[in-house]
């Protein structure tokens, strides 16, 4: 039987895990805590009128900027672990790209009006990517591939996140509210300066692997990676200034980028010669489950879309004479987070070897995610104001129990079937299921409306259903190409 690796008496803990744990999980809680601060009251500020202090936007083009721009910063995962397999090494690319994700919050809380929303967006995007592909990596590098305590170490790291994404919207909804979306954007560059700070103390205590370039790039060839980088950001802007790409446009735009840069980056790991032939048979078992992952998050990301324009059109939110603001309907899903993923955790450490394998956490989460958007139907109504808020409160509960089957599951299996020498690179990947998802949901928030709220969760929610049910009838020939990992 295979058990956990067992620790020196002397080593020195985090709640039961590697102490280097206790570093990421403060950077990772910090950056979460300015994403989603940020996020709670980016919508509302694009569609809200010039009166209300908002932007003024056509609502459907301000969900498919927050869909895109949620789809960019998973799509920029790949740039990031690029940077850290081949210049940086990951600890070096996650503390730069930190910094950037800090200027970004500065951006939007200190320029005024679209020209803030793209410089502030841009950045948070691109550095919020780098700290993501990368601190899951370094996360993967405290556990060796036999330590059973690596799923719960990531469930505890999914705390981590949580704790800031609940505390994030509450501070950033109650500024807004009190004074201003450009002081709400300040709060949440405070936030991120926190982590920042906390991270640059501890780093130096990251194992020597987390300072390693696994494959550095030759110095003769970075004028031509900058030439090219260079040229696709020259395209960018001749696009926008051209009006080829405009904001309508944007999330669709994301979609087709991150499917072409999903099959490229595939093609370039399979076909690399220097992985082996279980390296390469593990890598071919995760497209299912990247598909699969893909469909899961273009649900669960309608949390910043539709979701956000229910909560703030059809859910009832007065309590006892005092409107609660939108942005705080973000904070109960990382609430049962908080509860529930140290259940998790538990759960997976004591089942060991007998816990469901992968691919059957990735069904079950994929179909209660179905059943989530099922719930809504009970309560359509064309209404203003008509939702119960409990009724919301517990469709968010199912919304958790389907991502704590897949969310920090999917991190941990990203890690373990991994080639040698595309580590952060296949958490990369991971993350650009996600993007593509995040992205979907920007696409799919479009087609929302009132009216059309039975037939449009009630799709949806069985499309899923259907995909989670076909991924479990092909469990067993996954696992086999999976090549021993479970």
């Amino acid at each position: 039987m295979t058990t956990a690796t067992p620790k020196p008496a002397h080593e020195r803990t985090f709640l039961g895990q590697p102490r280097q744990l206790g570093t990421l999980f403060s950077v990772e809680m910090w950056e979460r805590f300015s994403f989603y601060g940020m996020q709670g009251i980016l919508l509302i500020y694009l569609y809200y009128s010039v009166a209300q202090g908002g932007l003024g936007i056509d609502e459907g083009t301000a969900t498919g900027i927050v869909g895109a721009y949620g789809g960019t910063v998973y799509l920029s995962t790949v740039l990031g672990a690029w940077l850290a397999d081949r210049v940086f090494g990951p600890e070096r690319t996650l503390f730069y790209a930190a910094i950037l994700v800090m200027c970004g919050h500065i951006a939007l809380s200190a320029i005024p009006g679209i020209l803030g929303v793209g410089v502030g967006l841009v950045f948070i995007a691109f550095g919020s990517g780098g700290v993501k592909a990368n601190c899951t990596s370094l996360v993967g590098t405290l556990y060796s591939p036999e330590d059973l305590r690596r799923d719960a170490g990531f469930s505890i790291y999914y705390l981590g996140i949580n704790l800031g994404a609940f505390f994030g919207p509450l501070l950033t909804g109650f500024v807004q509210t009190t004074y201003g979306f450009h002081w709400g954007f300040l709060l949440a560059a405070v936030g991120m300066a926190i982590g920042l700070t906390i991270y640059a103390f501890g780093r130096k205590n990251l194992p020597a692997s987390a300072h390693h370039v696994p494959n550095p790039l030759p110095r003769e060839r970075r004028m031509a990676f900058i030439i090219a980088a260079l040229v696709v950001i020259a395209m960018i802007v001749v696009a926008s200034v051209t009006g080829i790409l405009t904001a309508d446009r944007l999330a669709g735009t994301v979609v087709v980028i991150i499917i072409v840069a999903a099959v490229a980056y595939f093609v370039v790991i399979l076909g690399n010669k220097r992985i082996t032939r279980v390296e390469r048979s593990r890598v071919v078992a995760f497209i299912p489950m990247f598909i699969v992952s893909a469909v899961f998050w273009s649900l669960y990301q309608q949390q910043f879309t539709v979701l956000t324009v229910y909560s703030d059109k059809q859910l009832n939110r007065n309590l006892f004479g005092w409107e609660m603001p939108v942005s705080w309907v973000q904070s109960i899903n990382p609430v049962f987070i908080i509860i529930l993923s140290g259940v998790f955790a538990a759960l997976w450490t004591e089942l060991g070897p007998r816990q469901p394998s992968s691919p059957v956490k990735f069904a079950m989460g994929t179909i209660v995610m179905g059943i989530a958007f099922l719930l809504f139907i009970p309560m359509a109504s064309t209404e203003p104001n008509s939702a119960p808020l409990l009724g919301v409160v517990g469709v968010i509960f199912v919304f958790t129990i389907a991502e704590l089957l897949i969310s920090p599951i999917s991190l941990s299996l990203a890690t373990k079937l991994a080639p040698e020498i595309f580590q952060t690179q296949m958490v990369a990947l991971l993350f650009l299921s996600i993007a593509l998802g995040t992205a979907m949901a920007g696409v799919l928030a479009g087609y929302y409306t009132i009216e059309d709220q039975v037939p449009y969760f009630g799709i949806l929610g069985a499309i899923a259903i259907v995909v989670g049910v076909v991924l479990w009838l092909f469990t067993k020939p996954i696992r086999k190409l999976m090549g021993g990992v479970h």
